[in-house]
């Protein structure tokens, strides 16, 4: 049976690469712009291009039975008819919470007739990494918002899920919210990652216009933006925290506090 990773130098689909390696896929192809940069395993077929250009895409899923499916909303719908046209028979997408900016994937998806199974995770643990340079500089960081509250999922527990749910026919048809084990504030989280450092790490709110200029000097005008409106409209709906992880692989899913153990070494 051969899988197609597609986002195969991203955080998430290189990743899904190894977890389908470790669980013993044999047949394994991964869609990627720089495979040099992306570091594949030896086995592991490479298929050069991107979803910009189509015609590169379709020559990926030569033979493909199984799909992983990277978000890039605006190329969803193309490339899943091309998968339907190629004779996949299941497509694994990730997305995000439903009616958010990433619908368009599971739309498109769905809308190519393949079986597929949707993962939905919300925030990635990884974007704690925006306040690394501040606590690299000392103890206090600058940020907004301290009271959002969420359950922040780490990439390595996202991949995880993909590479069992491509290696079974249980989930076709099914939507599954992945979070880490526990909501947190983003107070919480600054907490933790101290605690992870063995410091005690001083939180400073920002608001307003000094909110706004912080996260574009960090994050770049665009996305800065889009970041800080995003947890505009999540105050005062806090994120519950699901079990799903621990019930699709057996095991708990990574703590925050974990999860900055393990990349202290980018805070230090």
């Amino acid at each position: 049976m051969k899988i197609l990773v597609t986002g195969a130098t991203g955080n998430v689909g290189r990743l899904v690469v190894d977890e389908l390696l470790a669980l013993g896929a044999t047949d394994v192809r991964a869609f990627t712009v720089d495979p040099v940069r992306a570091a594949l395993p030896a086995g592991v077929e490479v298929a050069r291009g991107h979803f910009g250009r189509l015609s590169s895409v379709a020559d990926a899923l030569t033979d493909v039975e199984k799909l992983y499916l990277a978000p890039h909303p605006a190329s969803a719908s193309a490339v899943a008819e091309l998968a339907a046209d190629s004779g996949v028979r299941h497509i694994v997408d990730m997305s995000g919470p439903k009616g958010a900016h990433w619908q368009a994937v599971e739309d498109g998806v769905e809308a190519s007739g393949v079986p597929f199974t949707h993962l939905e995770p919300g925030e990635f643990t990884s974007n704690g990494l925006l306040w690394a340079a501040q606590i690299r500089a000392g103890d206090v960081v600058r940020d907004a918002y301290p009271e959002v509250v969420n359950a922040p999922i780490a990439q390595e527990d996202i991949a995880a899920v993909a590479a069992r749910v491509l290696l079974s026919d249980l989930h076709a048809g099914k939507s599954y919210v992945l979070t880490g084990p526990v909501a947190l504030s983003r107070r919480a989280k600054v907490e933790e990652i101290g605690a992870a450092l063995g410091r005690s790490l001083i939180y400073r709110e920002l608001s307003g216009d000094a909110a706004r200029d912080h996260f574009r000097a960090v994050m770049g005008e665009a996305a800065g933006d889009w970041y800080l409106d995003g947890l505009a409209q999540s105050a005062g709906y806090p994120q519950q925290a699901t079990s799903t992880v621990n019930e699709l692989l057996g095991r708990p899913a990574m703590s925050y506090r974990e999860w900055a153990s393990r990349h202290a070494d980018q805070f230090r």
